[in-house]
C-alpha cells in the first residue's frame, strides 16, 4: 500500500477513485505520564511521555486508515491528511484520512 501526501504517484497512474479512506482514534493521558509531564514542566524541555502518546496515536491512526483502504481495494491513498482535535481535556482524537485509489 503506498501511502502519500501529494495528488499523484510518480510513474503510477490513478485509474480508478474508490472513496475516502480513513482511521481515528481517541487517546487519553494517565495519571503516571501526569506526574512525569508536571515535574518536566517545572525544569522545561521535551515532554517525552506525551511525543510517545502522540507518535503512537499517529501510528494507530495511520494504521486503521491504510486496513479501511485495503477494505476499499485501494492500491494507494493520495492526499494523505491528518487532523487532531481535543475531546475533553485530557483526551484527543487523531485521525488520519485520504483518497483511496487504484493504480496502473
Amino acid at each position: 500500500m503506498i501511502i502519500s501526501t501529494t495528488e499523484n504517484i510518480p510513474d503510477k497512474t490513478i485509474t480508478e477513485v474508490l472513496g475516502i479512506a480513513r482511521g481515528s482514534t481517541v487517546r487519553a493521558r494517565n495519571l503516571g505520564r501526569d506526574i512525569f509531564a508536571g515535574l518536566k514542566n517545572l525544569v522545561g524541555g521535551e515532554i517525552a511521555e506525551y511525543t510517545k502518546l502522540q507518535a503512537e496515536s499517529r501510528e494507530q491512526a495511520l494504521k486503521r486508515m491504510t486496513d479501511d483502504a485495503e477494505k476499499l481495494g485501494a492500491d494507494a491513498v493520495v492526499n494523505v491528511r491528518l487532523a487532531t482535535s481535543m475531546l475533553m481535556q485530557g483526551a484527543a482524537e487523531i485521525l488520519a484520512y485520504g483518497t483511496a485509489v487504484k493504480l496502473s
